[in-house]
């Protein structure tokens, strides 16, 4: 069913951190950094596959992804929904399903066997899809499935996340030089305002946190010098 009325952008925004903290996908541990998949320290780690557990969040998290999109792009936009293997997949049927449109999968490189596809499903050249992740950071790897979709003959400019870093600045410029626009739900300035509303962490955690958002590379440079 297509939700047919939404809250607007900051509501929302305030609205999915809020909910992605009562599920325990957030995470903040400056003294104890992760590591990210880039090999860089972090001192936070956002895991938006929980959502899939929790049907309530899910189910209003998506109505707002596609209210989201449909506000900002049109509702007629987009013929096919497309998602990214393998955490944007459930959230690209959830989202096809509201929007009554066929949903698609790409592969992050051909299986190597079989028809060797990187496209699952149905994609028509000449089709507009909807590329579908859970997240981005700096936008690079959405390149890579942007471009799988394009080499059927369909366009793609347009993806839409639950959570962006909104960190990095070069991300909405890396996406926008290949022609893709950026819809999201809320960002970890977001996220940060939630755990301070809430007082979740001591005062000189959340400040650690706050430095890191504020020069993600500086704070990064400094941790893997030792």
């Amino acid at each position: 069913m297509i939700p047919s009325s939404y809250p607007d952008a900051p509501t929302i925004a305030r609205l999915t951190a809020e909910m992605l903290w009562d599920i325990g996908a957030v995470h903040f541990r400056p003294e104890d950094p992760f590591t990210l998949a880039s090999g860089l320290p972090s001192p936070t780690y956002i895991d938006c596959r929980k959502l899939i557990s929790y049907p309530r969040i899910r189910s209003t998290l998506m109505d707002f992804l596609t209210c989201t999109v449909m506000r900002n792009a049109g509702l007629e936009a987009f013929d096919n929904v497309a998602g990214g293997e393998t955490a944007g997949i459930p959230f690209a049927a959830l989202v096809a399903e509201r929007m009554a449109l066929p949903m698609t999968y790409v592969r992050k490189k051909p299986k190597g066997y079989g028809r060797n596809a990187r496209i699952e499903g149905v994609m028509t050249e000449g089709q507009r899809v909807l590329l579908v992740e859970d997240l981005t950071t700096d936008g690079g790897s959405k390149l890579s499935f942007v471009d799988a979709i394009r080499e059927t003959g369909a366009t793609c400019a347009h993806t839409a996340v639950i959570f962006y870093y909104g960190i990095f600045p070069e991300t909405e410029t890396t996406l926008g030089d290949h022609g893709v626009a950026l819809h999201y739900l809320c960002t970890w300035r977001d996220v940060l305002a939630v755990a301070k509303a809430r007082a979740l962490f001591p005062e000189d955690q959340l400040t650690e946190v706050e430095a890191f958002l504020n020069d993600p590379r500086g704070w990064q440079a400094a941790r893997d010098r030792g």
